[in-house]
């Protein structure tokens, strides 16, 4: 449901990716609930060294080279600016524990600025489909995986492996309304056990 895009100048290597798009679907997924299936993240070489770098990004004026994330998410009243700006730090957080502290890698120029210059939170998700499925308003997660459950176990009965991850989540995070401890939504937030 959510879109992370990730415009790095700086060169990640795949290992980087899959760590950061894990990070990034662990911070979304237990902050609003969401299933991972759900999370999507994608990243964009703007570094010099991209053979496709066709984008130009000025900061106050003067074409800089930074590294962005910007996140497209869905908004409602159980959403709260308190939420989003305790995801954006956590989301810059995950940027300084994976690509910081990798040391700098020579191609013919000193690698540069290796720090996340920003992360934009855009509420901007009115509707969708995804896998098929209409997705929910914000807040509404644990009423439409009720709704939908049976599909999904459906398409994991059909061998589809992704739903079957979904229905297991699902059913170990106790996502669908009202199913969900709080010590589940304790250890989900802090990143603990089996929650996490």
């Amino acid at each position: 449901m959510p879109y992370y895009e990730v415009n790095h100048t700086t060169p990640l290597l795949p290992s980087q990716k899959s760590d950061l798009a894990l990070r990034l679907t662990q911070i979304h997924s237990t902050r609003f609930a969401t299933p991972r299936l759900f999370v999507n993240v994608r990243f964009t070489d703007l570094s010099a060294s991209s053979p496709t770098d066709a984008t130009t990004l000025y900061v106050g004026g003067h074409q800089r080279s930074k590294s962005h994330i910007l996140a497209h998410v869905r908004t409602g009243a159980s959403r709260t600016q308190a939420d989003f700006d305790a995801l954006c730090a956590e989301i810059a957080g995950a940027w300084e524990q994976i690509v910081e502290p990798m040391p700098k890698v020579r191609r013919g120029e000193e690698d540069g600025d290796r720090g996340l210059y920003s992360v934009f939170v855009l509420g901007d998700i009115v509707a969708g489909r995804e896998a098929g499925f209409a997705i929910p308003g914000a807040g509404g997660d644990g009423d439409w995986l009720a709704e939908n459950m049976g599909a999904f176990r459906a398409r994991a009965e059909g061998g589809e492996v992704e739903f079957g991850e979904l229905v297991r989540e699902v059913e170990e995070r106790g996502l669908i309304a009202g199913k969900k401890s709080e010590a589940q939504r304790l250890e989900e937030m802090m990143g603990w056990g089996d929650s996490a």
